[in-house]
């Protein structure tokens, strides 16, 4: 069953519960939840298409909380289920006239809202659904450097094929959106592709999020549900931030990937899951094992295939042009007369060391289009220092450092530390990148075993 033809119930008011609707809503793939936070995240991650809002006369919810919350889901058909006597409110007629595909009042009419709602997910079904090309999907990962250059070639082979992928760099790097591109790129593209923030989800509740759980499992559970490992059936699961997923789960999660099976909480039948996994993380899963804190054979079972994201520090010829993409995607932000960057706003994007990566640049950046009093973003708009050009021009030179360091070790990398296939890559000579090597304190005792059998310059 596909996740448009699953539903989210909302169930906003005192002693109110969607199992008071089981019967018109046998059939069909239930989420239930009572908070809209905890609806808006389920709706995000599983793209649901049709919701049910279960209100009472004495509703506490904030309306003007509900309706930023129904501006930001407008993509769900929401189907209202509510007393009467609201109905007598100018603000709830106007709110049902604008944000919903219909309304039932209670005692709600079995027979008739199961109508509306197979007519809802019918319309959600003849929505189209986006598959973006691949150009497109690099066109998303920002940049000219070499660093990034090379990461868009090794995401095209990876998304190739189904091996597990450990994704690694450091907070703020843009860990999920190459987690996406693999997904985007690959046969799956199609299906769900689900995002699992392991850090986020309180220990006790990720056990039941991930698996699943059956009806009477615990206090609470009063009806079956899916988990989100099962929510990506015939896609991708990203499990985000996997150093910080518990020992106990980590058991669980090898036997999953061994097997291709998952127990629901409180059963005993197991259930086959086609699903692909991406883990992500900036913990050195390595160290972690050497800690006793992260499973051996599940590192080697997620480290299949590894992608490891640059930091922005080894991105310098990306900053300017990444400043200039958010921008130009934050525009309707900006105010009226703004116009761009000054020369001194990008004298200082250039020398700050960015140690908050991608996501530190796009929040500076949001910051001074709003903050920024004239037509151009100064320093200060993006709470940095101003530098003088020759300081700038310091910077730049160990940027160009660094990137000739990166590209060195990357292309001895991939010719398996062969120096003359390197110096190839390189598009210089196997004496130069030797120099190179040296200059740049790369040790070479493991390279010169090629030395003897390598072609003369």
């Amino acid at each position: 069953m596909t996740t448009h033809s699953a539903i989210l119930c909302v169930a906003l008011g005192k002693g109110l519960s969607c199992d008071a609707l089981a019967q018109a809503l046998h059939g069909h793939v239930v989420h239930q939840v009572d908070s809209l936070k905890e609806a808006e995240r389920l709706q995000l991650l599983l793209s649901v298409r049709v919701g049910v809002l279960l209100l009472d006369a004495g509703l506490s919810q904030p309306q003007a909380a509900l309706e930023a919350f129904l501006l930001r889901c407008w993509q769900v058909r929401w189907i209202v289920v509510l007393p009467p006597s609201l109905l007598a409110q100018l603000y709830w007629r106007n709110l049902l006239h604008t944000h919903c595909h219909d309304f039932h009042t209670l005692p709600a009419d079995a027979a008739r809202l199961n109508q509306t709602l197979g007519h809802a997910l019918g319309l959600a079904a003849l929505a189209p659904r986006l598959r973006p090309d691949k150009p497109a999907l690099l066109d998303q990962m920002v940049g000219r450097s070499h660093a990034l250059t090379q990461l868009r070639g090794q995401l095209q082979r990876v998304a190739a094929v189904l091996a597990p992928v450990l994704i690694t760099g450091e907070s703020g790097t843009g860990k999920e959106l190459v987690a996406q591109a693999v997904h985007g790129l690959s046969a799956r593209r199609s299906a769900p592709f689900i995002a699992v923030n392991c850090g986020a989800m309180p220990a006790t509740l990720i056990h039941a999020e991930l698996f699943g759980h059956e009806r009477g499992a615990y206090t609470g559970a009063s009806r079956e549900r899916r988990g989100l490992i099962e929510a990506a059936q015939g896609g991708t699961l990203l499990l985000d931030e996997i150093g910080d997923l518990p020992l106990e789960l980590q058991a669980n999660l090898l036997r999953f990937l061994q097997e291709k099976t998952i127990f629901r909480l409180g059963s005993t039948a197991s259930r086959q899951v086609d699903v692909r996994v991406l883990a992500a993380t900036h913990v050195d899963l390595a160290q972690a094992v050497a800690r006793g804190s992260f499973r051996e054979d599940l590192y080697y079972r997620l480290n299949v295939l590894a992608l490891e994201v640059p930091p922005l520090r080894e991105r310098r010829d990306d900053l300017l042009p990444l400043a200039e993409h958010f921008f130009e995607r934050y525009a309707s932000e900006r105010a009226s007369q703004l116009r761009g960057f000054s020369k001194a706003a990008e004298l200082a994007i250039t020398a700050h060391d960015w140690p908050g990566n991608v996501r530190e640049l796009l929040n500076r950046v949001r910051r001074a289009m709003v903050m920024a009093s004239g037509r151009l973003i100064m320093p200060a708009d993006l709470g940095l220092a101003a530098v003088t050009p020759e300081r700038a021009a310091v910077a730049l030179d160990d940027a160009r450092v660094l990137a000739e360091r990166a590209a060195i070790a990357a292309s001895l990398l991939e010719a398996g530390s062969n120096v003359a296939q390197a110096a190839r890559r390189l598009g210089v000579s196997r004496m130069t990148l030797y120099r190179l090597l040296a200059k740049h304190g790369i040790p070479v005792r493991s390279h010169q075993r090629d030395m003897g059998r390598a072609a003369p310059d």
